[in-house]
């Protein structure tokens, strides 16, 4: 994290960026899914500034869930671009807030954090030009105050929840401007008044069949430009075989396979065009196995 940012902020970046501009089309998901978050993020910056909110109650919060590795993240920087990219001649910022160092054993110091965090760092940047925030695992901030129990500082993670719906509410009255994007892989963990506050819900699923083959596809076509050979294998007849064995996996776990099997012996490691379909296949099934041995847990 670069040392001269806030605390909380790993990252500021200009918008549009270059270097997001292909998040959103590497994320396989149904594309009405991508149509309605695009709309949503658009619809923010053209309805709040026009509307009171006695007509219409926008927070400008779009919450992200669904299972680890299904590219939420990913996403959501990539949706950020987008509709960056959607009001021409505009700059905007993406701020990402990392959760994980606000908090604080010290009774009081994480609530603080929390409300400097939306009341001055986030809310001075709205003064300057819209923004788009991602508060990426967002259960660490707004954590479910029903299911605490009475040991780690439950009254201060109560307070820092409380701040952080306060935050929202004061934000939403005098900032427009803003659109947060939230992700969660425990939706069941965020606590319901924050859920209540968001706009827009969607659930990122895991890869249907059809988006399996897609990802390993061009998973398989982007390492071919270094290693011809294993291109060769979206043509070879085990191809469909292969793609097959990646449903059940995320996208994550199905390029990291991809990896798995380029070094599945010395041999492959070293020369990664000797993979075979056979070989990734191999893997595959391993990899799933994992997967289902890991939930059984």
């Amino acid at each position: 994290m670069n040392i001269d940012m806030p605390k909380g902020i790993s990252q500021i970046r200009t918008l549009p960026d270059p270097s997001l501009q292909n998040l959103w089309d590497s994320i396989v998901i149904n594309p009405d899914l991508k149509k309605q978050l695009h709309a949503q993020g658009v619809s923010n910056f053209t309805l709040r500034k026009k509307i009171p909110r006695s007509v219409l109650p926008l927070h400008g919060i779009i919450l992200l869930v669904g299972p680890p590795g299904t590219g939420k993240t990913s996403l959501a920087r990539g949706l950020a671009d987008r509709v960056a990219r959607s009001f021409k001649g505009s700059k905007f910022k993406l701020i990402e807030v990392d959760p994980h160092v606000l908090g604080s054993s010290a009774m009081g110091k994480t609530q603080k954090a929390v409300s400097e965090l939306f009341s001055q760092t986030i809310a001075e940047a709205a003064g300057s030009g819209p923004i788009i925030v991602l508060l990426d695992e967002v259960e660490t901030l707004a954590t479910d105050r029903t299911k605490l129990s009475l040991d780690a500082n439950p009254i201060d993670v109560h307070r820092a929840t409380d701040a952080v719906l306060t935050q929202l509410d004061e934000l939403a009255e005098k900032h427009p401007d803003i659109l947060f994007v939230a992700t969660s892989n425990f939706p069941d963990a965020v606590d319901a008044a924050f859920s209540s506050r968001c706009d827009l819900i969607v659930e990122v699923p895991l890869p249907n069949a059809e988006a399996c083959k897609q990802i390993l596809q061009d998973c398989l076509t982007r390492v071919g430009e270094v290693f011809q050979g294993i291109s060769a294998i979206t043509a070879s007849p085990a191809f469909p075989r292969c793609a097959a064995e990646c449903v059940g996996l995320d996208g994550r776990a199905i390029r990291k396979t991809v990896a798995n099997a380029m070094a599945a012996t010395p041999e492959i490691a070293a020369n990664p065009n000797a993979m075979t379909a056979d070989t990734l296949q191999a893997a595959l099934k391993s990899a799933k196995a994992s997967r289902t041995k890991g939930a059984a847990r």
